[in-house]
């Protein structure tokens, strides 16, 4: 069986102690055993927006992805990021409905590459809040919660919640937490990852989702 993770930052491990302690390798370790054996691949790169993903699955994914028994999509928090950081600077109101739009494009195009190109299951992550003392960020996050069931549940594709996973203990599981608002990021350091503690809590949650169904 081959698992195929795409995403960005937290796919790719960023903030955890090594890649070996990031979510993908301990998922695919909790499901290797004498009757399965699991092999993973990672597509992710820090920064990468919900465009830049489907870029990558065009150009760079397709090969592994058509031999791939199931496939992980978690994107979307570089798309909410960069938006929420930009209206705390310019002291304009973030256009939540604008983003939602655009990561709805891009999510369904992911889908469908995914679809086109292979039997693959598909399992979509949802966003947790890494300020979950902002309003904004309480807000914009459920919207793009809220668009992913709805897509996926269009797309037949399975949608992990890895939202309830962090509810209420992103000081436990976050690398860098401060005081859970959107300001915290303008300190230039951006603390939005999973810590070693946070992708084990990833990995436990999301590794029954991989096990292909009959």
């Amino acid at each position: 069986m081959i698992y195929t993770a795409l995403g960005d930052s937290i796919t790719f491990g960023e903030n955890a102690s090594s890649l070996a302690k990031a979510y993908p390798r301990l998922a695919v370790s909790a499901l290797n055993s004498d009757s399965r054996k699991v092999r993973g691949f990672v597509l992710a790169r820090p920064g990468w927006s919900s465009y830049d993903l489907l870029d990558a699955v065009i150009w760079q994914g397709s090969s592994v992805i058509s031999h791939s028994s199931v496939v992980s999509v978690w994107i979307g928090g570089v798309d909410l990021a960069h938006a929420a950081l930009a209206s705390i600077r310019t002291k304009k109101q973030l256009a939540v409905k604008h983003i939602v739009t655009s990561y709805r494009r891009n999510l369904s195009a992911i889908f469908t590459q995914v679809k086109k190109g292979s039997c693959a299951q598909i399992i979509c992550c949802t966003q947790y809040n890494p300020f979950p003392n902002s309003p904004l960020s309480v807000e914009s996050i459920g919207q793009l919660n809220r668009m992913i069931n709805e897509l996926a549940h269009s797309y037949d594709v399975t949608v992990a919640p890895a939202h309830k996973w962090f509810e209420g203990k992103q000081a436990y599981l976050m690398y860098g937490y401060q005081n859970g608002k959107i300001e915290d990021a303008l300190s230039g350091h951006l603390p939005i990852h999973p810590n070693d503690r946070g992708h084990r809590v990833i990995a436990t949650g999301l590794a029954p989702y991989l096990i292909p169904r009959k």
